[in-house]
């Protein structure tokens, strides 16, 4: 699969929607109440820091733990939309955020995307590389979220398994073609 180009009207109609929380940014600093929390991470074989950050911005690492990704931007940017699917055809679930940061460090390199209306979910979810002294490279995954659809609601512990199953996908990801 490769990473498509959302339609101009799609795009402006996302950019317009708010995110669907009010804790933007917070992953980057606490724990939102109410919410829950995931974090992980997972050292990367590669070694190439440059071209693991550049994966990680043109969406490589959402499309190949098995997302279909349309975005406004790629590379992205702060407030690129995106509207990922996860299933296949008409069952397939959408998953609508918008880049609420971005950070471009020389050893630090990420963005947290924040849920828009139409996501089963509502929160905030974060993606960061570290490059370490040794050369090696972190990808670190920090996330909080609750229901916001019924289906979301409905899955209880299911919804939670496959947040958790994407997480998995995610940490592996930059180590594949």
């Amino acid at each position: 699969m490769a990473v498509g180009e959302l339609p101009a009207q799609l795009v402006a109609m996302l950019r317009a929607a708010p995110f669907t929380y009010d804790q933007v940014g917070a992953t980057a600093s606490d724990r939102p109440a109410g919410y829950d929390w995931l974090e992980r991470s997972a050292p990367l074989v590669r070694r190439d820091f440059e071209g693991a950050s550049t994966d990680l911005f043109m969406w490589r690492l959402h499309e190949r733990a098995g997302l279909r990704v349309q975005t406004s931007e790629s590379p992205l940017r702060q407030d690129t939309v995106v509207l990922m699917h996860l299933g296949l055809g008409p069952a397939s679930v959408r998953i609508p955020c918008r880049v609420a940061y971005v950070i471009k460090e020389p050893t630090l390199r990420g963005f947290a995307y924040g849920t828009l209306p139409g996501h089963p979910e509502s929160g905030e979810e974060r993606f960061v590389l570290e490059q370490h002294g040794d050369g090696s490279i972190t990808i670190a995954i920090t996330a909080f979220s609750h229901p916001a659809s019924r289906l979301a609601t409905l899955g209880g512990p299911f919804t939670r398994r496959v947040q958790q199953l994407m997480t998995s996908r995610y940490l592996r990801a930059l180590d594949r073609p």
